[in-house]
């Protein structure tokens, strides 16, 4: 039995306890060490990460180098792990985004000054930034892993816990003097809304075991549980599999987030730092749109296609609701934050439109997202942090005095409105084009959303890199190396996955018949199939 993926998994835990056990970061030496150990367990993580990936193969079973270690005996759960290529491919976009986030993040936890005697207050702040950011890694990675539905909920739940203090120990030091009471606030209603939807998923859990129980599956786990429903040896009532549907659906619909249950995003991203606000929306979020194909259309297939209407509807609503209040924002990262809401409604809805575009433009999403919402957002915090302002009204003319900074926040712009030629033109195409073949309606108004994100990335562009340069933005220095080493890579990836986006294709698309088929769904035919004459010739 393969262990890749539990060292996978422990490697980044290993190393936020390692971390948290340096001695203290009292002088600047010290705190740079502290930061090394981190971004180099990261770096171990996004090797193994990589041969996952490499050694997955898609002709093969849906999972594999599985893993399983007893763990409650009395209630069947287990330890089990085991990846397919939707898993493997989020897994190895967590492990490319941590680096970055730590390069970014790199003096997001120094402290501000010394104090009367000369020595530094708050000496482990650092330790706990970087240690916490590890341990959201290697939650993030076991949920993706995770083949116990028991287990995932273990650790979509746990990775709330790091995430809290993130976003309210270590805030934005541009937030103003309220800026403590703020991320106070932004942090606790992050918390509750995700334990609410925590909650309602336990009692779904418990709900399924006990159903399954009854019919002689006592087993929390993944693969057997969809097997038996879809040979009908495990039944589910029509109301039982809707209600269970609805519990697991409700708590990732809060971590995704989708509309109306988004309204913690804005504020958690608006006040943590740069480096956190991309863990929230490019990894932690990407939780919960991952769930839903793996747990919701697998264990509830019947109910999945009964909400699906419904579903399609809260997506649509939230990309032009997500890209309408997005145009209208004053603040930088609030602006970037109701444009993602929009993005995971794009995300949710070539999940539930239920065909193969669909489901592989969303797949395809979740990793380009991640990766042009991480170069825009990672950028603007730079900006950010030079003018000490997230006012959209302080800026002009930055790319007159910082023309690097400006190329770069122009690209992570046109990424974010689908530019073709950019990794999530790709995606979207897919998710649009999967949409319209079984519900052109609502894949018609979709496109509205297309269009808002040209206006809010293109003025956002405007007001802030062109005219004339603002009085404290004269001085502001460009990119330097170690933030040129941040962007780069993320960049790069956006431009190669948009010409070529083949390899992440080949992995997932396995996948994603598996999943289409556990619903019983098949893509749609053509309304206006083309006749074919004898020979070979087309009329």
């Amino acid at each position: 039995m393969s262990v890749l993926l539990t060292t996978t998994c422990a490697v980044p835990a290993a190393g936020a306890v390692l971390t948290a056990a340096l001695p203290a970061g009292s002088n600047a030496a010290r705190r740079r060490t502290i930061k090394t150990v981190a971004l180099a367990v990261s770096g171990v993580t996004l090797v193994l990460a990589a041969l996952v990936a490499l050694r997955f193969d898609p002709h093969g079973a849906r999972f594999q180098l599985t893993e399983s270690y007893s763990w409650i005996r009395s209630f069947g759960i287990t330890f089990s792990l085991g990846v397919d290529g939707i898993g493997a491919v989020l897994a190895l976009l967590t492990a490319v985004l941590v680096p970055m986030v730590m390069l970014a993040s790199w003096h997001d936890a120094d402290p501000a000054a010394p104090g009367p005697d000369g020595s530094f207050e708050n000496k482990r702040r650092t330790q706990a930034f970087f240690a916490l950011i590890l341990a959201v890694e290697a939650m993030v990675v076991v949920s993706f892993y995770a083949t116990d539905v028991f287990l995932f909920y273990v650790f979509f739940e746990a990775m709330l816990i790091p995430m809290y203090f993130l976003i309210g120990g270590f805030g934005d030091r541009a937030g103003g003097p309220d800026s403590a009471r703020q991320r106070s606030y932004a942090a606790v209603k992050f918390l509750l809304y995700n334990l609410l939807g925590g909650l309602v998923m336990l009692a779904a859990v418990i709900g399924l075991y006990v159903i399954a129980q009854e019919q002689g599956f006592g087993t929390f786990d993944l693969p057997t549980l969809t097997g038996a429903i879809a040979d009908g040896s495990l039944k589910l009532s029509g109301t039982a599999q809707n209600a269970l549907f609805l519990g697991f659906f409700f708590a990732f619909a809060v971590k995704a987030p989708l509309w109306p249950l988004h309204t913690w995003l804005p504020n958690a991203m608006g006040e943590a730092t740069a480096g956190t606000a991309v863990l929230i929306t490019a990894v932690v979020d990407k939780v919960g749109t991952f769930a839903m194909l793996r747990f919701c259309l697998g264990l509830f297939p019947d109910a999945s296609k009964t909400f699906a209407p419904a579903i399609l509807v809260l997506s649509l609503i939230g990309i032009v609701y997500g890209a309408l209040l997005a145009v209208g924002q004053k603040d930088i990262k609030r602006l970037v934050a109701y444009a993602s809401i929009s993005h995971f409604g794009f995300i949710i809805m070539g999940v539930f439109a239920m065909t193969s575009q669909g489901q592989s433009g969303a797949t395809l999403y979740m990793v380009n997202h991640g990766l042009s919402t991480a170069a825009w957002m990672l950028v603007a915090g730079f900006l950010i942090s030079r003018r000490g302002s997230r006012l959209i009204a302080d800026y002009g003319g930055v790319q007159k005095v910082a023309p690097v900074l400006a190329g770069t926040f122009l690209i992570g712009s046109l990424a974010t409105l689908s530019l073709p030629g950019l990794a999530p033109f790709v995606s979207e195409f897919l998710v649009l084009v999967g949409t319209f073949t079984r519900y052109p309606a609502i894949g018609v108004v979709a496109t509205l959303g297309i269009v808002l994100a040209a206006l809010y990335a293109l003025l956002l562009y405007q007001r802030t890199m062109t005219g004339p340069v603002k009085e404290g933005v004269r001085a502001m220095p460009d990119l330097k190396v170690r933030e040129l080493a941040v962007v780069a890579p993320l960049v790069a990836l956006t431009i190669l996955l948009g010409v070529y986006p083949k390899p992440l294709t080949d992995l997932v698309n396995p996948s994603v018949d598996a999943t289409l088929s556990q619903v019983h769904r098949t893509d749609p035919a053509p309304a206006h199939p083309v006749a074919a004459t004898s020979g070979g010739e087309q009329k």
